[in-house]
C-alpha cells in the first residue's frame, strides 16, 4: 500500500508532515477546474476534489488523497487570480466582509471513496490602497484561491476566523486523518 498525494501544493505536503504523514508519491492530476454554469461553491469544491481523486492513476491497494480549496463570497466562486488586477478585485470584494473558505477532501482506495468538506468563515479587515499595493507586491496571491493564503503575508489582513485554520491553508487535518484511517492508512501506528 502506498499513499499518493494528488496535489502539487507545497502547503498540503507541509500540513501532512505536521501529522507525520509523508506521501510515497506526488501525482497532481490534470483536470478541468472550471465551474459548471450556476454551480454553487460547496458542490463545486466537492466535485473537483472527487474528480481529482478519480483522475490520479493508482494501483487498487494504493490510497489516493486529493483536496480542493475554494473561496466563496456569497454564491461567487473566487478561483486563483490570473493576474494582480484580478487578485486586487477579489481582495477588495472581500475587504471588510466575511467570506467562506471551503476545502473538500477525497480519499480513494480502489473503487471506494471517502469524502468530507469543511466550511470556515473568514473575516478580512477593511483594506486601504496602501495595504493592497503592499500585499500585491509580495506576489503571495499567485496560485491561491481568492488571491490570498492565510499562512503568508495576508494573515495580517485576517483578524478573525470561525472554523478550521488548516482547512483555510488547504487541508483540514482532523478530517483528513479520519478519512485516511477509514481507508486503512496506519495513521497512529508504526508504518512498516
Amino acid at each position: 500500500m502506498r499513499l499518493i498525494l494528488g496535489s502539487g501544493s507545497p502547503r498540503r505536503k507541509e500540513l501532512l508532515a505536521q501529522i507525520g504523514v509523508v506521501a510515497d508519491d506526488i501525482r497532481p492530476p490534470d483536470i478541468n477546474e472550471d465551474p459548471h454554469k450556476n454551480e454553487l461553491p460547496r458542490p463545486y469544491c466537492t466535485r473537483i476534489a472527487r474528480e481529482k481523486a478519480t483522475a490520479v492513476q493508482a494501483d487498487d491497494d494504493d490510497i489516493v488523497l486529493c483536496a480542493d480549496t475554494t473561496v466563496a463570497l456569497g454564491r461567487r466562486i473566487m478561483g486563483k487570480p490570473v493576474d494582480a488586477g484580478e487578485a486586487a478585485q477579489f481582495m477588495f470584494a472581500m475587504s471588510g466582509r466575511r467570506h467562506k473558505v471551503i476545502t473538500a477532501v477525497a480519499v480513494r482506495r480502489g473503487a471506494q471513496m471517502w469524502e468530507r468538506d469543511v466550511v470556515t468563515t473568514v473575516q478580512m479587515k477593511r483594506l486601504s490602497d496602501e495595504e493592497m499595493n503592499a500585499y500585491l507586491a509580495t506576489n503571495d496571491w499567485q496560485g491561491k484561491a481568492g488571491g490570498y493564503g492565510i499562512q503568508g503575508p495576508a494573515g495580517a489582513l485576517i483578524p478573525w476566523i470561525s472554523g478550521s485554520f488548516t482547512a483555510v491553508v488547504g487541508l483540514p487535518l482532523a478530517e483528513t486523518a479520519g478519512l485516511l484511517q477509514a481507508a486503512g492508512y496506519p495513521m497512529w501506528k508504526e508504518r512498516a
